[in-house]
């Protein structure tokens, strides 16, 4: 969500945009409420309200809108029935408001909202429905996104921070896949050679130090998931012992079996404790048969998003 209105800002310094927001579903939709998308004036378009052709009819609305500047909403019929102009065949509806985003006001309110994201907080947003009412934010609160009188209130959430410690050939992929799947990248690795922007462009940072540098980024980030793709047990050992002060959400080691429990037997003879053991994904990844660098790279961000969007492993189902 941060790129996202780090896209709109870039727009709306040059020129107006509609942001076309779900408001609410029913049934089995292919998003949900307060999934976006704005079109420029130009016709281009960023994010994505589920594609196909119920996308395209928001799109050609939008394209009206940007001349005619009233806020309205667009309904999309994805159940398929025969008597109706079938859009979809998800089985479900969506409501879709858009409105016009332009001018000075638009353009403040977009950098608060990326101000309060990048310093590590929510930023809740007020979309009244009312036509004449614009956008604002309120102080934050812990709804996601939900209907609020008349209007959609959300709380928009920075993004998850991945630390992958390891500069290898795993980790340039991992952290190509991770930015895609909206993960912020940090990497880590004490080889100036392995450390560095030229081989990792998508990370925010890259750390060229000891592992020992990582200890100000476990205390400043609670959302924070943890990947150990190092070249060697000696590493994992390392960061494992910083790792294992802290409370967070993943932390996945590479190797072998054999290589996982010689790191756990030292450790456990230093004084960790099974739950610390118990949090640790490992051997790293969803098991899809990897081999390549590049799969390894996919099956360990398939399980990072797993983690974060408590899913199951198992084939997606829409029903």
């Amino acid at each position: 969500m941060l790129e996202f209105y780090q896209q709109l800002a870039k727009t709306l310094k040059n020129s107006a945009a509609v942001l076309a927001t779900v408001t609410n579903t029913k049934g089995s939709t292919p998003r949900e409420v307060g999934a976006k998308m704005f079109v420029d004036a130009d016709g281009k378009t960023v994010g994505t309200i589920g594609g196909g052709a119920g996308e395209a009819k928001v799109y050609q609305q939008a394209l009206q809108l940007l001349k005619i500047g009233k806020k309205q909403f667009v309904e999309i019929d994805l159940s398929g029935v025969l008597q109706r102009e079938t859009q979809g065949v998800c089985g479900g509806t969506m409501q879709v408001l858009l409105e016009l985003w332009s001018g000075s006001q638009s353009l403040n309110l977009v950098n608060k909202i990326i101000d309060k994201l990048t310093s590590g907080y929510s930023a809740t947003i007020i979309t009244p429905f009312n036509t004449d009412e614009k956008p604002y934010l309120i102080p934050e609160t812990n709804v996601i996104a939900s209907l609020h009188n008349t209007g959609l209130i959300e709380t928009l959430v920075p993004p998850p921070r991945l630390l992958i410690i390891g500069g290898g050939h795993i980790a340039i992929y991992l952290a190509q896949i991770a930015k895609i799947a909206g993960f912020q990248v940090i990497v880590q690795d004490d080889r100036p050679d392995f450390a560095t922007k030229a081989r990792f462009p998508d990370a925010s940072l890259v750390l060229a130090e000891p592992i020992d540098s990582i200890q100000e980024i476990l205390n400043k980030n609670t959302n924070l998931y943890v990947a150990l793709v190092t070249r060697g047990y000696l590493q994992d050992l390392a960061a494992l012992r910083l790792l294992s002060n802290y409370q967070l959400p993943y932390i996945g080691m590479i190797g072998s079996k054999k290589r996982v429990n010689t790191v756990y037997k030292t450790l456990q003879a230093e004084g960790c404790s099974t739950e610390f053991f118990n949090q640790i994904y490992a051997p790293i990844g969803l098991d899809i048969g990897a081999l390549t660098p590049e799969e390894i790279a996919v099956s360990i961000c398939a399980e990072l998003i797993k983690v974060r969007r408590g899913g199951t492993g198992n084939f997606l189902s829409r029903e």
